[in-house]
């Protein structure tokens, strides 16, 4: 096992840049997934809001068996990195299906919403294949509390600037071709660009932590152990307030901006490049701000670096109750900075938490399930997700936003009440949400100090100090 080892730069950087695929992918349908349903494919929010809440919550479903499949089965290779393997290439048709035009003169309406719909329940399964066994892997490499912060580091530095780039480059490949063809163009040279990094991740990201061996068949009584522990429940509300919000805002953000703040450029046929520039800015300073939140976590702990950011999040996305359509662009920018640096300390914390967590189940249960407990994190946060992305789309159809009809001109206005539908969205749901978040970073006892006695607990194996330390931790 290796402890208290400065890992390798070249292991950290094989290992951060699987999650180009995390961060980028995440803002490709975040970003581009709602526009493309209902101004491409022609569905309105409520389809949207359909798909998107079946695709998640299967997602949901699929994830813990996973988790425990990559726990359970052993190779040589590693279950986690093997499964990173096969599924890597799979991720070229995924999204080459996902974002297929299937508005085509002669489809018909419910059959553009099961082609929609079966194409992303393809693609959730391919990319929860991936995502649960790169997030166990996350644990498996060090059990050294700061090394696994600075491998977070990195791993956010390849995932924000993934999230630049998605964030901006898609739309910009779409519109550049015509039609819905650039669609088809995007899915293609995106998905090549996550298989390769996978790979990398899969060929070179080594585990440095034995995991167990058991092989144990699955049952519900193994689903639900990781709730029992309290420490990994409150990671569960710090990492939904971050990913719920995110979800909401970034899915959202377009059409704000296309249809209220730059409304006057939309109605005449303006492009959307200010909204690119806006939302790559966000991400950008996502990035600077990496190291302002690791000297804070150094100094005062991952907890206060999560409130920081979240009280900026929240002050931001409140301003944009007062913030008039039609502004200047500068004003846009300054906005999208602020939230990125914002968004950034969120962001960044329960990933770094992850492995933290890990460690007190192992001292927990006696066996080290880091399947376990991302197949089961990520069922719940992609269920969470999933029905807040259901309920912001059904809010916004209901108040009368406009799908694109196959056949009719392009929309380039929506109804005044789907634009206030979309700005209270925007400006409340980080409040509602991140405040939970930040309630339970002041009952969350796992800083530095105390992980370090988990890890000689579990060294130990002397029952009087685990029970000592759980009992700290878990009250």
């Amino acid at each position: 096992m290796e402890k208290s080892q400065r890992l390798s730069l070249g292991r950290i950087l094989a290992f951060g840049v699987g999650d180009v695929f995390g961060g980028g992918s995440f803002n490709i349908f975040n970003f581009l997934y709602p526009v493309y349903i209902v101004l491409a494919v022609g569905l309105s929010p409520f389809y949207v809001a359909v798909i998107m809440f079946v695709a998640r919550v299967f997602d949901a479903l699929i994830d813990p068996m996973l988790g425990f499949w990559s726990d359970k089965v052993r190779v040589r290779y590693g279950t986690r990195r093997r499964t990173l393997f096969i599924s890597a290439p799979l991720l070229v048709l995924a999204l080459f299906l996902a974002f297929f035009p299937y508005n085509i003169e002669g489809n018909s309406e419910m059959f553009r919403f099961l082609a929609a719909l079966f194409s992303y329940l393809f693609y959730c399964l391919v990319s929860s294949s991936i995502m649960v066994p790169y997030w166990s892997l996350a644990s498996e490499i060090t059990d050294d509390y700061t090394e696994r912060g600075r491998m977070t580091s990195w791993r956010m530095g390849f995932s924000i600037f993934a999230s630049i780039v998605c964030v901006a480059l898609p739309g910009m490949i779409v519109d550049a071709y015509e039609g819905n063809q650039g669609y088809i163009v995007m899915s293609l040279v995106f998905g090549v660009i996550f298989m390769v990094c996978i790979l990398v991740t899969a060929i070179f990201a080594k585990e440095g932590i034995p995991s167990d061996t058991r092989l144990d068949k699955f049952s519900l009584k193994e689903f639900i152990k990781p709730f029992k522990l309290k420490s990994f429940r409150h990671y569960l509300y710090l990492l939904l307030g971050c990913q719920i919000t995110m979800t909401v805002m970034s899915s959202l953000f377009f059409f704000y901006v296309m249809f209220y703040y730059l409304r006057d450029v939309t109605a005449v046929g303006g492009d959307s490049f200010a909204a690119y520039i806006a939302a790559a800015l966000m991400f950008a300073v996502q990035i600077v701000a990496l190291p302002f939140y690791m000297h804070l976590i150094r100094r005062v702990g991952k907890t206060k670096a999560y409130i920081v950011g979240s009280v900026i999040w929240i002050i931001v996305a409140l301003s944009l109750l007062v913030i008039p359509a039609n502004s200047p662009y500068w004003v846009l920018f300054l906005l999208a900075a602020l939230m990125g640096f914002g968004i950034s300390g969120p962001g960044l914390i329960p990933h770094a938490m992850f492995g933290d967590i890990v460690d007190v189940g192992h001292l927990k249960f006696g066996v080290r399930d880091a399947g376990a407990f991302s197949g089961i994190g990520s069922f719940v946060n992609t269920s969470a997700q999933g029905i807040g992305l259901a309920i912001a789309m059904s809010i916004i159809g209901f108040a009368g936003f406009t799908e694109q009809q196959p056949g009719m001109p392009p929309i380039y206005s929506q109804p005044e009440s789907a634009q206030t539908a979309i700005i209270l969205l925007m400006a409340l749901t980080p409040l509602l949400l991140l405040s939970i978040g930040i309630f339970y970073c002041t009952r969350y006892r796992l800083d530095k100090k105390r992980h370090a006695m988990v890890v000689s607990a579990i060294e130990s194996g002397d029952e009087k100090e685990r029970e000592l330390i759980l009992r700290e931790l878990e009250g």
